[in-house]
C-alpha cells in the first residue's frame, strides 16, 4: 500500500479555467443521429470545451489564468509561493519543464521549487499528495498545484470511440502550511505499468521517435482511424482494471483511516464516462446524490476532472461550510489513486474561460 497522511497543510482555494470554444457532440459527422444519441446516453458527454491546437491556448495558459484569479482573491503575494507543481501530459515543450515557464510568466519568486509531473487522469491526487508532503514540515509555506490537459489534441476526428469524449481544462489548488488550522488529507496510490499500452500515444517520444509512418492515418476498423501520434485507448482493458482495482484501493483507504462513509459529504469520481462512473459508484457504495457529475458539459478533462467538478458543482458549499470529500481516479499508466480531503470554507472563484 502506498499511503500518505498529510498534516499541517490547509487547502486555501481552488479555481478552474476552460477554453471558451465549445464542440457539440451532436454536430459530429462520423455518426448517425441515432448513434450519437446512444453514445451520449452511454458516456453522458453532450459537449466539450476544446482549444484550437495552434499553440494559442495551451494547458499552461488555462492553469495560469485560474492561478492569477485565485492568487488575487486570496490576497497572496507571489513572493511567498515556494512550490509550483504542473501536473499534465500536455506540456508546452518537450523541455524545459512547463512549471519553470509558468514561474517566469507569472512573476513568481525565483526562490521557488518548480517541477512537472507527467500524469493524466490520476494527476490531481498525485499532485496533491506530492505538494502536501513537501509542505507539511513547514520549510515551504505556500504552494500552487496546477493540474490540467488540452488532450483533445490527441483525438483523431476519425476515431469515433475517442473524439467525442475528450475535453480541455486547467485548474489550480492553493495549499498553505498551517500547524493549528489544517485540513487533514489522506491518499492511497497504486501503479500497474503492465497496462501502459492500454492508453498510449505510440510515437513522438524517445522510445518511438517521429518518423514518416507516424503521420499515416491507419484504419483499425469499426469506424476508428488514427495516426501513431494520436491517442489509442483499449476501453475494455481500462474498464476491467478500473472495476477491479478502484473499489479495492478506496476500501483500503477507508480501512486505513477508519472512514465512516456516512460522514462523507461527496464522493468525487474521475469523470471518465458516465457508464464507468455509475458502475464504480454502485460498487463503492455511495448514493447518487453524493456523486455529482459535470461530464455532460465538459467531457473527460483528464487530471482536471475532480477540481473542475468542485468548482462547477460544489462552489457554494466549498465557500460556506466544512466538507469531507472522497475522491477516486484512474489514469494512463495505469496510475490509480483514492483520497479523502477535508476542506473548511475555501476560496472558489467562478469558472473562468479563455
Amino acid at each position: 500500500m502506498s499511503f500518505l497522511n498529510i498534516k499541517n497543510v490547509k487547502v486555501r482555494g481552488i479555481a478552474a479555467c476552460v477554453p471558451s470554444r465549445i464542440e457539440e457532440n451532436r454536430d459530429y459527422t462520423r455518426l448517425s443521429h441515432e448513434e450519437i444519441e446512444k453514445y451520449i446516453q452511454t458516456t453522458g458527454v453532450e459537449r466539450r470545451h476544446c482549444a484550437i491546437h495552434d499553440g494559442s491556448i495551451c494547458t499552461s495558459d488555462l492553469c495560469q489564468k485560474a492561478a492569477e484569479k485565485l492568487i488575487d482573491e486570496l490576497g497572496w503575494s507571489k513572493s511567498d509561493i515556494g512550490l509550483l507543481l504542473f501536473v499534465s501530459h500536455t506540456a508546452d515543450y518537450r523541455l524545459p519543464a512547463t512549471a519553470c515557464v509558468l514561474q517566469d510568466k507569472m512573476g513568481i519568486t525565483k526562490d521557488c521549487l518548480a517541477f512537472d509531473i507527467t500524469l493524466g487522469c490520476s494527476g490531481y491526487l498525485l499532485g496533491m499528495g506530492t505538494a502536501g508532503s513537501l509542505l507539511q514540515n513547514g520549510t515551504i509555506k505556500k504552494a500552487l498545484v496546477m493540474v490540467g490537459n488540452t488532450q483533445s489534441e490527441y483525438a483523431s476526428y476519425e476515431d469515433r470511440s475517442m473524439y467525442l469524449l475528450l475535453g480541455d481544462a486547467g485548474t489550480v489548488t492553493a495549499l498553505e502550511y498551517s500547524e493549528e488550522d489544517y485540513d487533514e488529507m489522506n491518499f492511497n496510490y497504486l501503479t500497474d505499468g503492465s497496462g501502459r499500452a492500454s492508453v498510449i500515444v505510440p510515437d513522438g517520444g524517445s522510445r518511438n521517435p517521429v518518423n514518416d509512418k507516424s503521420f499515416i492515418l491507419e484504419d483499425y476498423g469499426d469506424g476508428i482511424k488514427r495516426t501513431r501520434l494520436q491517442e489509442k485507448m483499449d476501453g475494455a482493458e481500462v474498464f476491467s482494471f478500473a472495476i477491479h482495482y478502484v473499489p479495492k484501493n478506496f476500501k483500503d483507504l477507508c480501512e486505513r483511516i477508519n472512514l465512516d462513509k456516512e460522514a462523507v459529504d461527496y464522493m468525487l469520481i474521475h469523470q471518465a464516462n458516465k457508464f464507468l462512473c455509475e458502475k464504480l459508484r454502485k460498487k463503492i457504495g455511495f448514493p447518487p446524490e453524493k456523486c455529482p457529475y459535470n461530464i455532460q458539459e465538459f467531457g473527460n478533462t483528464s487530471g482536471a476532472t475532480i477540481p473542475l467538478l468542485m468548482v462547477t458543482n460544489l462552489k457554494k458549499e466549498l465557500e460556506s461550510r466544512p466538507l469531507t470529500l472522497c475522491m477516486t481516479t484512474i489514469g494512463v499508466g495505469f496510475s490509480l489513486g483514492s483520497g479523502c480531503i477535508k476542506t473548511n470554507k475555501i476560496v472558489c472563484p467562478d469558472l473562468l474561460y479563455l
